[in-house]
């Protein structure tokens, strides 16, 4: 281990300085960045209360075609407003009050211009009428589109998944992650002997005598575009509950016929104990009016709210592998525990903006360690999580840039989750860290929320001034150094780091003593312990992530 943390150290000093974004190339953003991924007033101006989205699949086609209606709420006066729609699709028209509305595109904006001033709080409807053959995903859900293909014994099989790209790369809507939709209809055609599961909860199968059948699922609780799906298949289903902290959770999965039997296996040595454990420390699942669903579906996973995409082939840890190579991850099912975790930390505290995908990925990571706790102890969940360091890459920071939909460094899930866990360690708090993350899930409860308020919210429950920590970890690519140096018979230390003021409190140690706190600065400081010297100190470098350099 300290062999590890010196190579580090070596690597982070040749590489440090005070500006972390040196040597990380500025990325350029272009018009259509900004159009997808900026807060104009042409998109504050309206806040979307209720979609009903109605689309055929013509899969031999691989062509979609159909209409999403916008019910809204004017949050002023306005004339103009932008919906979203990828350019390779058509719009058919624009429908206001039974007449058509002129509309303008640029790039994957679409612009409507309304015959009078929307005034301020009045609640108005327009309906977008769209056609084309949408992007197809090479290699979901890394990247974003529909999926066509065909199950093991040959029936068509299709998929939807966007997080990131965007919901508008197969249907119209708002499509910026600060606005929820309240409730939507979801309706998709399919061809007869098929069917569609999506969001919610099915609420009418209706046989359209040309061919195709219509299944229309609603969902009752404010959800995100990116997690409204079409999962179209051979599915057989089977059901289950759950007595949880807000009464019976119904349990309900959709699997390909010829997986009936390993799925009845591998869902019920899974979900529960996922629900159990997540609900003690995160509270209740967040979305019992429309249920918890898993489909499995031709791509690996992704965390469609109240229907989980599920493509781990009823296998154990990450497509049979630990991502932590310490054993624990091969004891459970990876997508059902991770995805489902997103429940929380993703679709019930969603961030406004694509930059803060950390407030979805690194709490979630985090997830695993404590699912892990929750069954096999505590120790279990933190070697876990010590063990994931080893994808760690260092590379950029967590953060992205804001405005232009773009995400920052995949370091959000082991990184991130890893200064989660430090930030339990300096809590030292187990029943305080809990009620933290129980009340983020309350407090911001089917809210959109930025970084401050996720960062201040800990600050405040935990009674410290973490800011320094989150800001090292999220948005500079470097670890923090804590630097030892023995001068005039005594050992001092201080963090070599780029956020200003960083100060946390490290656990240390004499050999064969026990850990205390100490809390350097940037700057030397006596190490007060007694009797500490450069050759028998010790760093907590299991439940921290840093370099230790001793000179």
């Amino acid at each position: 281990m300290k062999i590890n943390n010196l190579l580090i150290c070596a690597l982070a000093l040749i590489t440090f300085s005070a500006k972390a974004q040196l040597g990380v190339p500025k990325e350029k953003f272009t018009r259509a960045d900004s159009l997808r991924g900026n807060l104009t007033p042409l998109r504050t101006c309206y806040d979307i209360d209720y979609y009903h989205l109605d689309v055929k699949f013509d899969i031999d086609q691989k062509f979609i075609s159909g209409s999403n209606l916008f019910k809204f709420t004017a949050t002023q006066d306005f004339t103009k407003l932008q919906f979203d729609l990828f350019a390779n699709l058509k719009v058919e028209k624009v429908v206001y009050k039974g007449q058509e509305l002129p509309y303008t595109r640029e790039y994957n904006a679409v612009f409507i211009t309304f015959p009078k001033t929307i005034k301020k709080d009045s609640k108005d409807e327009f309906k977008v009428y769209y056609s084309g053959n949408p992007t197809i995903a090479k290699r979901a859900p890394w990247d974003g589109g529909v999926v066509f293909t065909k199950d093991s014994v040959g029936n068509p099989w299709v998929a939807t998944a966007c997080q990131g790209v965007g919901a508008s790369i197969w249907w119209p809507n708002k499509d910026h992650q600060y606005d929820e939709v309240d409730s939507a209809l979801i309706s998709i055609s399919v061809p007869t002997g098929l069917q569609d599961v999506s969001n919610g909860r099915l609420r009418k199968v209706t046989d359209l005598k040309n061919g195709y059948t219509r299944y229309d699922w609603f969902v009752a609780n404010p959800i995100n575009n990116y997690d409204i799906e079409a999962n179209i298949g051979k599915y057989t289903h089977f059901s289950d509950t759950y007595a949880g902290e807000k009464g019976n959770l119904s349990l309900d999965y959709w699997v390909l016929t010829y997986n009936l039997d390993k799925a009845k296996k591998q869902f019920g040595e899974n979900v529960k104990d996922m629900i159990k454990a997540f609900e003690h420390w995160f509270g209740p699942y967040p979305f019992y009016e429309d249920g918890y669903k898993l489909i499995e579906t031709p791509h690996l996973g992704m965390e469609h709210q109240s229907g989980t995409a599920y493509g781990n082939h009823y296998k154990n840890g990450y497509l049979g592998r630990d991502l932590s190579g310490t054993g624990w991850g091969l004891k459970w099912d990876f997508i059902i525990v991770h995805e489902s975790g997103h429940e929380w930390f993703g679709n019930n505290i969603t961030s406004k903006d694509l930059a803060d995908m950390w407030i979805h990925e690194s709490f979630t990571n985090y997830s695993e360690s404590l699912f892990i706790e929750q069954r096999y102890g505590k120790q279990a969940g933190q070697e876990y999580v010590h063990g994931t360091r080893m994808a760690i890459q260092n590379d950029r920071p967590i953060i992205g840039p804001y405005n232009v939909n773009k995400e920052g460094s995949g370091d959000m899930y082991y990184k991130g989750g890893n200064m989660l866990n430090m930030i339990r360690t300096i809590i030292n708090d187990d029943e305080k860290w809990r009620s933290i993350l129980r009340g983020l899930n309350k407090t911001f409860y089917h809210q959109t929320v930025t970084y401050d308020q996720v960062v201040n919210y800990i600050n405040e429950q935990a009674g410290k001034d973490l800011s320094p920590v989150f800001d090292q970890y999220l948005h500079y690519k470097n670890i923090p150094i804590l630097n030892f140096m023995y001068m005039r018979g005594k050992l001092y230390c201080r963090w070599i780091a780029d956020a200003k003021g960083f100060n946390m409190p490290v656990r240390v140690r004499i050999k064969g003593g026990d850990y205390q706190f100490i809390t350097p600065t940037t700057d030397f400081k006596p190490v007060e312990i007694a009797d500490a010297t450069k050759d028998n100190i010790e760093v907590d470098t299991f439940d921290y992530y840093i370099g230790v350099l001793i000179d």
